[in-house]
């Protein structure tokens, strides 16, 4: 599945930070894949969205999470499936020194906007949930799951409609800085004096 990776507002128009833009899909699928936590952000019956953070992974071009079977997430999504997810990965703060001017923020982002459905077939409920331990313990070992914690676990898949990803890395040294941090697989985020 393709996506459109090209920032455009609600009204037709190109966002105003278009440079920051992440025109690379695998960037964006490797945040999703790295990322540890989201946030799901629904619409709750007031009318007022929720923004809620949660473990989640990436697989065949959905979202999938687990969660419990009742409580507000799955009234909201029961309510209405618009949903809108996010993932960030904070890269590298750069001191200001003596010009606050100059501290930045250093990141890479992605907005998915989508439609979550109750996951209800055993066999995707067994997908997502094998999909999260093998992102959350890659190295294995962690079993099957049991027919009477699957009644209780519910997993909810996001179909995307639209993706976005956005970076801003810096310019100059400061840039070769933020790459080569992620190039090494450093601890992020860094510093950078």
């Amino acid at each position: 599945m393709w996506y459109s990776f090209e920032y455009i507002t609600e009204r037709g128009k190109p966002l105003r930070k278009s440079n920051k833009e992440i025109k690379d899909p695998s960037v964006i699928f490797d945040l999703l894949n790295t990322c540890h936590v989201g946030r799901l952000g629904t619409i709750g019956k007031d009318g007022y969205p929720m923004v809620k953070p949660l473990n989640f992974a990436y697989a065949a071009g959905k979202i999938y999470f687990h969660t419990a079977k009742e409580g507000e997430k799955i009234e909201h999504i029961a309510r209405d499936s618009r949903v809108c997810f996010e993932a960030d990965l904070p890269i590298a703060f750069v001191k200001g020194g003596d010009n606050p001017c100059r501290a930045e923020y250093l990141y890479r982002s992605v907005i998915i906007k989508g439609r979550a459905h109750i996951v209800r077939d055993t066999d995707e409920q067994i997908f997502g949930l094998k999909c999260l331990m093998q992102k959350y313990q890659p190295e294995g070992g962690y079993g099957d799951f049991p027919g009477e914690k699957l009644k209780v676990t519910g997993v909810v898949r996001i179909d995307i409609e639209e993706m976005t990803g956005k970076e801003d890395l810096g310019k100059d040294r400061i840039r070769e800085e933020a790459m080569k941090a992620l190039t090494d697989k450093a601890v992020l985020p860094v510093v950078i004096e």
